[in-house]
């Protein structure tokens, strides 16, 4: 790897991923659930289709493809972080998804052949992408003429629940060594769809409001602080509870319904970049 601030930003990513994984597994995936099927569900797939999943993480989103593209389709995973794709091969295997693999790989440089897939998916990853317009480059390449792309991504903190309370814990981290990612980035698709039609995929945004339900605040900090918090010092960290109980516990501690807004990205490449 060359070394560089984004290089050095994509390292970081990466030994953050990496270490959230256990917590993913066994936390955070079934609350993203209802965003998973959203994305499976607008994709419309079909038997014998390929499919890519951008930002696999555990592999819900490419099981689930797995299951609908049958045995005569296939499915591939990609993800920067190596911990998160051994625990989506664990579970391939366990459920006996043949037609399924996972690759390491980033938005900006796709393991793939170009016109390689017939949809490809992006469940709650592109939010993290460091160069959005070498990722929209790469999805056209690889999506074949007529190929299908679906996305979610968060809204912005006043409509989404998650993102107001990882944008408040993470204000009190250090700058971010990647600016312009993280919970929310996408929050004005705007200038993402036009980077996606200048090479020629053409989309449109669909909203939802979907959510999950958390016991108390200690449960909701476990489960979902991870990402923006992992580089507070200690004393930190404890201010950045505080402001976050306070925020959305002002009544006192006990279960909270997250109410997120979720922004659906459904386009299709329609014809190739003229630049």
């Amino acid at each position: 790897m060359r070394p560089g601030p984004e290089n050095t930003g994509l390292a970081w990513q990466i030994g953050v991923w990496d270490a959230m994984a256990q917590r993913y597994e066994r936390d955070v995936d079934r609350r993203f659930r209802s965003v998973v099927e959203g994305v499976v569900q607008r994709a419309g797939l079909q038997p014998g289709e390929q499919v890519l999943d951008l930002g696999t993480g555990t592999g819900q989103v490419a099981i689930r493809a797995a299951s609908l593209v049958g045995a005569a389709g296939h499915v591939t995973g990609v993800d920067i972080s190596g911990e998160m794709l051994a625990l989506a091969r664990e579970r391939a295997v366990a459920l006996g998804r043949g037609n399924v693999q996972f690759r390491e790989g980033r938005a900006e440089a796709i393991p793939g052949d170009s016109s390689c897939c017939d949809v490809l998916l992006a469940s709650l990853s592109l939010m993290y992408v460091i160069d959005r317009a070498a990722a929209a480059r790469e999805i056209a390449r690889v999506l074949r003429p007529g190929g299908r792309f679906v996305a979610a991504v968060w809204a912005g903190p006043a409509d989404c629940d998650i993102v107001w309370f990882q944008q408040t814990a993470g204000s009190f981290a250090p700058p971010s060594l990647v600016p312009g990612v993280g919970p929310g980035a996408l929050a004005e698709t705007g200038p993402f769809l036009k980077q996606l039609s200048d090479v020629g995929v053409h989309a449109r945004v669909e909203t939802e409001v979907l959510g999950f339900d958390v016991d108390d605040f200690a449960s909701a900090w476990d489960i979902l602080a991870g990402v923006t918090t992992a580089a507070l010092a200690p004393e930190r960290r404890e201010e950045a509870k505080a402001a976050v109980r306070g925020a959305m516990w002002p009544s006192g501690d006990g279960p909270r319904h997250f109410r997120n807004t979720t922004l659906f990205i459904v386009g299709a490449l329609l014809s190739a970049s003229a630049t």
